[in-house]
């Protein structure tokens, strides 16, 4: 079984260091221009979005128009109050430094959801896609991914900030022998 994981290309959200998860962005121009100069090669593999309006557009600008399903619990975590703002507006609110501190991954944002929910939600349908045995490519979000890699490679010691890639990036996974491998995409 093979897997490529790509986050979605770049939206004004990124460019501009806002938490964006829930809110439906588009990519922005910059994020398409990147896009463009990205070639991926699959054969034989089904093809799978979170659904949102970024994921659909880096689908279609590095595959063409696919058939393809959509899972929404892979999703990115929804931020809830916090959706569409940065640290330089938020850093003096009380909630948004709550929920800075502490665990960050239960921390729930107020309207949201925790790094621990997310992640359970992510994983949950990460097994019933391991169920098919079929190759995949999921074009999805930097949080979910993070969360798979997190999970499969315990070992390496890297939380799941780290293991975000960049837009447009991510892994190629092999399952060989009941065991996950990974390599970075080029």
């Amino acid at each position: 079984m093979k897997v490529m994981l790509i986050r979605h290309g770049k939206t004004e959200a990124n460019e501009h260091h806002l938490y964006c998860g829930s809110t439906d962005l588009p990519l922005s121009k910059e994020g398409r221009r990147e896009l463009a100069g990205l070639c991926y090669e699959v054969s034989n593999a089904r093809f799978a979005t979170s659904g949102m309006r970024r994921t659909e557009e880096t689908l279609t600008l590095l595959f063409g128009d696919r058939p393809h399903t959509i899972i929404r619990d892979f999703r990115e975590i929804d931020f809830g109050a916090f959706e569409m703002r940065g640290y330089e507006e938020m850093k003096n609110d009380p909630a948004y430094q709550v929920w800075l501190t502490g665990d960050n991954e239960k921390n729930v944002p107020p309207g949201g959801e925790s790094g621990e929910q997310m992640k359970a939600r992510v994983l949950c349908a990460w097994r019933q896609l391991e169920e098919t045995k079929e190759d995949w490519v999921i074009i999805t979000h930097g949080g979910v991914i993070g969360a798979v890699m997190d999970s499969l490679f315990p070992e390496e010691g890297k939380n799941r900030y780290q293991w975000q890639p960049r837009p447009g990036q991510g892994y190629h996974l092999a399952k060989t022998d009941g065991s996950w491998d990974y390599t970075l995409l080029p």
